[in-house]
This record gives C-alpha cells, sequence and structure tokens, in this order.
C-alpha cells in the first residue's frame, strides 16, 4: 500500500506555494480516523493506523515521492485586505485520486511553521482540530459540501494557546485549496498570463463545463456563484454560523472550509455572533448571504481582464453575474425551507409562510433545530411538539395556515417527509466541547458518541436523547469560539 500521491498543483504553480516539509511531531498518538474518507482515497484503514502512517499524519514523516508545499494566497480579512497571508500552520502533502478519478488534496493543519506564519507557531491543538473533525463530519452526513477530516493525531508536544495545550495535527482532505485569495494574490501581481493559467486550473479541476462556453472566465464566475448560494442556502437552512468568513476561507468548489470559530444557532437568532475575533458582528448569522456577495465581488474584480478586453463591458458583465447570487440564493433557501415544511410544490406565499414561522422561533427563542424538527411531533401529535412549539407566540395561528397550505394530507406520510428533511442531530456547541475535553483526559468514548450521533442527522428521535437537546442556556449565553486551527 502507498499513498499515490500526486504533485500536481506545485508543478503547475511554483509560483503559488513553497516547498516545505512538515516539522518533525516527536511522539505522534491517532486520535481519531474517518474510514470512510480513507476508503474514498483507496487507502487501507488499516495501513493508516499503522505507526508509520500515524507517523504521516502527523508531519512526523513525508510519503516517498511527496512534495509537500505551503500555499501562497492573500485575502481580505475583515473587509481589509491582508495582502500576502498563505499557510501558515499547512502543507499541502500532494493530490490523490479518488474512487472517482477526481483528484482530491491532502494537507496537514498544525505541521508546523512555514514562511508564512507571520510570527505564530505554526502549530495547531487538539480540541480545534477534533471540533473541525466533529462538524464536518456532521455537515457531510446533512449533505452540505464540505472538506472531510481523515484523521486526528497528537504530536506529543505541548502548545501554548489559552494555557498548555496538546499539539495536534488534522489532515484534511478538499476537493482543491483554491480559494478567493488565491485569485487575489496573483491578479495583484499582475502576470495575465499566471492569472488565465489558474483560471483555466479551476475550470478544469472544478467547472470543466466552462471551458465549453462562449466566454469560459464569465462561465466559471457564474458557476463560483451558483456554488456558494447554494453552500449559503444549506448553512442558513442548518443553523451553521462560520464565523470567519474572509476572503482566504471561501473555496472555488464551493466546499465549505476551515472551521475555526464555528458554531451552531440554538435559540434562533439572525445577529447571533460566537467568534471572539469578531466583536463587530461582520460574519453573524443573518448577514453570510451578504458576506458571500461581497466576497464574491472580490473574485469578480480578479476575472476582469479575462472576461473581456473592454473594461466597461468586463465590469457589467461580472456584476451581472454576481449580482445573480441574490435571486439563485433566495431560490435555494426556499426550496430547502419548503422541503423543511412538508410542501412538495412551489406556490405563491411560501416566502412568507416561512418569515413568519422563523419570527415565531425567534420571538418565542425555541431552539432553531428542534423547531423545525417539532413540526412531525405536532403533526402526529407527539407531545414534543406542543412542549417545544405549542407556547411559542403566534404558533396557532401559523400552524392553521400551515395546514392549510398543506391541503388534504395524511399526517404520517407528511411526518416522515419532514423527518428526513429536519435534523434533529447537528453538531450542537456544548457537546463538541464535551468531547474535546473528554479526549484531553484521555477519555475517547464521548467523542466517537458524538460522532456517530452527528452521522445520523435525522434520527431516530428517541426520548432522552441527549445528543438532540441545546446547551444549558448559561452555557449558551457565555458560550465564545476561537481560531485554533
Amino acid at each position: 500500500m502507498t499513498w499515490r500521491l500526486e504533485d500536481d498543483y506545485a508543478r503547475r504553480f511554483p509560483d503559488l506555494g513553497l516547498d516545505w516539509t512538515p516539522q518533525e511531531a516527536p511522539a505522534p498518538r491517532l486520535v481519531a480516523l474517518i474510514d470512510s474518507v480513507a476508503a474514498e482515497l483507496g487507502l487501507d484503514a488499516a495501513w493508516l493506523r499503522e505507526p508509520s502512517q500515524v507517523a504521516v499524519l502527523a508531519g512526523a514523516a513525508v510519503p516517498p515521492g511527496a512534495h509537500p508545499v505551503a500555499q501562497a494566497y492573500a485575502g481580505h480579512q475583515f473587509g481589509q485586505f491582508a495582502g500576502l497571508l498563505g499557510d501558515g500552520r499547512a502543507v499541502l502533502l500532494g493530490e490523490v485520486k479518488d474512487a472517482t478519478g477526481a483528484l482530491r488534496d491532502v494537507s496537514l493543519k498544525g505541521s508546523g511553521r512555514t514562511a508564512f506564519s507571520r510570527g505564530g507557531d505554526g502549530k495547531a491543538v487538539l480540541g480545534p482540530v477534533l471540533r473541525e473533525l466533529v462538524v464536518s463530519e456532521g455537515m457531510q452526513a446533512l449533505g452540505i459540501p464540505t472538506t472531510r477530516a481523515l484523521a486526528a493525531t497528537e504530536t506529543g508536544e505541548q502548545v501554548w494557546r489559552q494555557g498548555m495545550e496538546r499539539g495536534a495535527v488534522l489532515a484534511r482532505v478538499a476537493a482543491s485549496h483554491l480559494r478567493v485569495g488565491t485569485f487575489e494574490l496573483v491578479a495583484r501581481q499582475g502576470d495575465p498570463t499566471r492569472l488565465r493559467a489558474l483560471a483555466d486550473y479551476a475550470i478544469e479541476r472544478h467547472q470543466p463545463a466552462a471551458r465549453g462556453a462562449d466566454n469560459p472566465y464569465l462561465a466559471l464566475l457564474r458557476s463560483v456563484v451558483a456554488a456558494q448560494a447554494a453552500l449559503l442556502a444549506d448553512w442558513m437552512a442548518v443553523g451553521f454560523i462560520h464565523g470567519v468568513m474572509n476572503t482566504d476561507n471561501m473555496t472555488i468548489s464551493g466546499e465549505t472550509i476551515d472551521y475555526g470559530p464555528c458554531a451552531f444557532v440554538e435559540a434562533f437568532d439572525e445577529n447571533a455572533v460566537f467568534s471572539s475575533i469578531d466583536t463587530g458582528g461582520r460574519y453573524r448569522f443573518g448577514q453570510q448571504p451578504g458576506i458571500a456577495v461581497w466576497n464574491l465581488s472580490r473574485l469578480a474584480e480578479t476575472l476582469l481582464p479575462l472576461i473581456a478586453e473592454d473594461p466597461a463591458a468586463a465590469v457589467g458583465d461580472a456584476t451581472a453575474a454576481v449580482e445573480g447570487f441574490i435571486p439563485a440564493f433566495a431560490e435555494e433557501l426556499l426550496a430547502r425551507h419548503r422541503h423543511k415544511l412538508g410542501l412538495t410544490d412551489a406556490r405563491e406565499g411560501d416566502q412568507a409562510l416561512v418569515d413568519d414561522f422563523l419570527r415565531v422561533l425567534k420571538v418565542g427563542a425555541v431552539d432553531h433545530t428542534l423547531g423545525w424538527r417539532a413540526l412531525s411531533a405536532v403533526l402526529v401529535g407527539d407531545p414534543r411538539g406542543a412542549e417545544i412549539l405549542g407556547g411559542a407566540t403566534g404558533f396557532d395561528e401559523w400552524r392553521a395556515r400551515w395546514v392549510e397550505r398543506l391541503g388534504a394530507f395524511d399526517p404520517v406520510d407528511v411526518a416522515v417527509r419532514l423527518d428526513a428533511a429536519n435534523p434533529v442531530h447537528v453538531p450542537r456547541n456544548h457537546l463538541v466541547e464535551e468531547a474535546i475535553a473528554a479526549a484531553n483526559a484521555d477519555e475517547l468514548e464521548p467523542l466517537q458518541a458524538l460522532l456517530e450521533a452527528v452521522r445520523s442527522p435525522f434520527g431516530p428521535w428517541d426520548e432522552g436523547d441527549r445528543f438532540a437537546e441545546p446547551g444549558p442556556e448559561a452555557f449558551t449565553r457565555s458560550y465564545v469560539t476561537y481560531c485554533g486551527t
């Protein structure tokens, strides 16, 4: 068994990365391996658990023939251009062809300082590594495009964060690590040939249909806009807050990436913010679609020289493409909300029905996940429906409108549809923190139990299911997330 790593990106774009060897980890120890991801890459899970391969996953050894690089990219952070950023604590080991023949990046996060570390130590600690592993597994189970965790490995080091914490490395798999920030860096270098090469690579790897378009680069932009509109609709439908939507954290592939300060909304609130560094609420829950438009505008700016020779024509075409996000996102989100309401067709007035239900959740401070899930309980007379929604202001009137909109229906049949659309298990903030605390005490059972729950997001919803319950109010009120990976 071998890794069969390719170095396609490193060979094509040597100016967008530096050859870099991960720092040696003194005592690698495997904490978690995602067997399904290994299988997708054609790697044997038992082989990956061997000490020689655990060393690779921790950055203590480099597979034969690998060409690891620290990738370069730029980006806007909190609305300000931050210049050259790059992989400050990660290396790209290379690409592996998955079962479909597609290239998948394999990278190590937390593998030590690079030339892009900007004074940082290049390390990650166990808590944030496990948060990304758990949340990305939950997102995958929910059907939301995401990078995947292959493994979480302790390094045997102690790393200073809030105090001394356990060093760890996340082996991450992605469709690619092309970011809006990658295009920002190349565009600012002022070489149209390199910009065209990067855009061609993005088309080849992610949007091959664009190659046959009359204007391939405008088609690329439109495709990224569409992918991000669908992704943001997914996030909003499940109550996911990314926390740090800088342009270097928006992928060209349309995958969710970089889970550092992420969280899930509990009591429904468009203004929910958990990230310690988002003091102004720029990336609050309800603002995420607007930030996506802002980020896509930055991508569009980089592609202008490729879209048209005439600057005015290029701006007009790119502006129209980015503005297409707004109706596309609205349509995508309404489709998801119709599904979550058990509706099987589209009618005028559906958006108002959705908006009014969200208002019920907000006014009643109802848990976002259980509020939606309780709809099936309401229909079949499960008392949990009344417990969760019955006392919410305006719910009874809204329920009458909803039932009328459903028309003639079998409550059990509709309840089945609802339960297939509304998760009961998401990676709840307090459960993630519990699993992290236990892992730091060498107890991995809570982590495994949480992974089992989030891999079955749609149930069953058993009586006394602690993985379905929101966190204690005091915990949620004071909960803060950090950019740990």
